[in-house]
């Protein structure tokens, strides 16, 4: 690589521990007492809780221990949770034990493999169960003779023949050898043949387990094509044998052999419904070098695995910083130039995680090996292990930097990566506009954290500026307010802003972002017809696949926003809907309204209520109560006068008064 093409990038050797915090809790004060080393205390509460594999090490940097674990943090924290009072063997590893170790790796199967295989490597003086070659059996199968057969063994022997495995799964192996026999008439016996023959055929034959190739009922060419099919199979070219099992089945129907084309239909159930075999890395043609990388802004990782035989024996890796202004491809090219072409033994294959411009002058300096950039399949699933191993990493490095408060999952990097993001995006914002049939026009902003959701920092807004509906105007104005009170509070800023819509609204929170002076955070669109991702400056969109977890974290934002900003935009139109026809009531100000909602809870509660039981609320009497009843189109009876009542009836005879004698 020519000087002008690499970037000026820092190398560092090593994650510094030394760097990384003591945690001040009680449980690390304890484990501390107990012996736990310094390194170890540090290390520890950044492990990832994935699975993996541990290495105790002495002061010398020699290896004491390799254990696996499901999760890394939980498994190395359990070591110091206790005495061992009942363990002598773990007391005297723990005395010895200075440093720390950890390699990242897919899945507890993995990590099975991947501990057998340090042990052997390694051979630590604690390890001693696992010393034993006959760990995880293989399948067999002897192609360098006549007539081959399928045998199970756990002992790796370099005679010609064909292994697969290791199997860690003995149950899964049983099962790819009963169809193996369901569908392929392989030999069970021991006979060196052609050169040891029986007399006659055995059970097999006559089953129709086997056609006999040591009598001379089946031919070489024959036996020999249907072992081609077994390897197939082996090798989980599982669809090619279920085609061919399905020809065979059909032309035995033609036949009316329907017993053969029965046998052969119930091998095919089997052959669909079975997973494939458990092969946790191949035997045969193992030896390459696998390269992983893991950006997070100006810092980088690359990470280099050595498999030989088949085997994982050694990671190697480098972190670099300060590389900003330079792509990925640079980066990674300028690393494996300046640090793998002068490194010992290297592999006739070094498989990279994605192509780059100076690969093939990279590869011409290499003298003998070949870069690959593997697509699909198992190759590609090396890369996707030692991508995982730079970013456990990176992570140690960011946090020995005291940069991040805790772990990027998975999906964070692979957002970078695939959207060509300047930064690792760790936090994310996410903005939608929500209205009901343009009116009630809301807004909510949600923060994600590291791939989860962070409650405390969502906000919602009432759109001000204008009246109407206006998505791109609102989309302005709700990201102008948000970022100017964050940079008012001197509050931290997102990684990455994501708006849910297409170019419109992406134009308008770039303007805000711009007129703002805010250009250092990356900025998306996310449009939900197609699920499009739109970026700034560039006219074409970005489509991840269905199931890609970025894409996931991505529409699980867009949601929690949208759910956000209707949930308010619906409690919004829910107060004007209730509050509406109280105001058309003359005289109920403000105060007598929120006293009767207070009260009775809506407008139905107030319609349903009695006349005494509103003359009773505080500031209301009984005209004011019948008032309100009225307007809100409740019959009541005439209002009850007080009147004086009538002389009742005297109980006399009414006699007439005699007249008055003027004289």
């Amino acid at each position: 690589m020519s000087d002008e093409l690499a970037p000026s990038a820092d190398v560092v050797a090593s994650v510094s521990i030394d760097a990384l915090p003591i945690p001040d809790d009680e449980w690390t004060r304890a484990a501390l007492e107990r012996g736990m080393p310094l390194a170890v205390a540090r290390r520890l509460p950044h492990l990832p809780e994935s699975p993996g594999i541990y290495l105790w090490k002495d002061a010398d940097g020699g290896v004491l221990y390799v254990g696996k674990a499901k999760r890394l943090r939980s498994r190395v924290r359990s070591y110091w949770a206790q005495d061992h009072d009942a363990s002598p063997k773990t007391r005297g590893l723990l005395r010895k034990v200075q440093d720390l170790d950890t390699i990242v790796v897919p899945s507890e199967a993995h990590s099975l493999i991947l501990e057998a295989t340090l042990i052997k490597e390694y051979r630590p003086r604690f390890n001693i169960a696992l010393r034993d070659d006959k760990s995880y059996p293989y399948i067999k199968v002897t192609v360098q003779e006549p007539f081959p057969r399928v045998i199970v063994t756990r002992r790796l022997q370099e005679d010609g023949a064909r292994y697969f495995g290791p199997y860690t799964d003995v149950g899964a192996m049983r099962r790819a050898l009963n169809v193996v026999k369901r569908i392929f008439t392989v030999r069970s016996c021991h006979y060196a043949l052609p050169r040891e023959a029986p007399e006659r055929p055995c059970l097999d034959y006559f089953i129709k387990r086997c056609k006999a190739p040591c009598v001379g009922y089946q031919g070489t060419d024959d036996y020999r094509a249907m072992i081609d099919e077994l390897l197939w199979f082996l090798e989980g070219r599982t669809d090619d044998v279920v085609r061919h099992v399905r020809d065979r089945m059909m032309e035995a129907s033609e036949r009316l052999d329907f017993e053969r084309a029965g046998e052969l239909r119930d091998a095919l159930r089997h052959l669909e419904k079975m997973e494939e075999p458990t092969v946790v890395l191949e035997v045969e043609g193992g030896d390459r070098d696998v390269a992983g990388y893991a950006r997070d802004g100006a810092d980088a990782c690359v990470v280099v695995m050595r498999i030989r035989g088949g085997k994982l024996l050694a990671r190697d890796h480098r972190l670099l910083e300060h590389a900003e202004g330079e792509d990925d491809g640079a980066v990674l090219g300028a690393s494996l130039s300046q640090w793998y072409r002068m490194a010992d033994a290297r592999a006739g294959d070094l498989l990279v995680p994605f192509d780059f411009e100076d690969r093939e002058m990279l590869e011409a300096s290499l003298e003998g090996t070949k870069v690959r950039v593997p697509q699909r399949g198992p190759r590609r699933a090396l890369v996707d292990l030692a991508d995982k191993n730079a970013q456990h990493l990176l992570e140690e490095f960011k946090l020995a930097s005291l940069e991040a408060d805790e772990r990027a999952a998975d999906p964070v990097y692979e957002l970078q990566r695939e959207l060509g993001l300047p930064r690792l995006p760790r936090s994310l914002v996410c903005f939608d506009i929500s209205h009901a049939q343009g009116t009630d026009v809301v807004a909510s902003a949600v923060w994600f954290e590291n791939a989860r959701p962070k409650r405390g920092e969502y906000r919602k807004f009432k759109i001000q500026i204008f009246e109407g509906n206006d998505d791109f105007k609102s989309m302005h104005e709700v990201v102008t307010r948000y970022f100017r009170r964050r940079l008012e509070e001197e509050k931290p800023l997102p990684d990455l802003a994501v708006i849910d819509g297409g170019k419109g609204q992406l134009g308008a929170a770039r303007e805000a972002l711009d007129a703002l002076g805010v250009t250092q955070i990356g900025l998306i669109s996310l449009a939900k017809k197609e699920e499009e991702i739109f970026l700034p400056g560039r006219s074409d969109s970005v489509r991840l696949p269905r199931r890609s977890p970025a894409l996931r974290l991505l529409q699980q934002a867009r949601d929690e926003a949208h759910r956000f900003a209707v949930t308010f935009q619906r409690q919004k139109r829910s107060a004007r809907t209730i509050t509406s026809e109280l105001l058309k009531i003359p005289g109920i100000g403000p105060t007598k309204r929120r006293a009767l909602l207070h009260v009775f809870g809506s407008v139905q509660g107030v319609k349903d209520a009695p006349l005494d039981a509103i003359a009773r609320v505080p500031g209301f009497g009984d005209a004011s109560a019948r008032k309100v009843l009225l307007s809100l189109g409740v019959e009541l009876p005439p209002p009850h006068t007080t009147a004086v009542p009538p002389r009742p009836p005297d109980d006399r005879t009414d006699t007439p008064l005699p007249p008055v004698n003027d004289a």
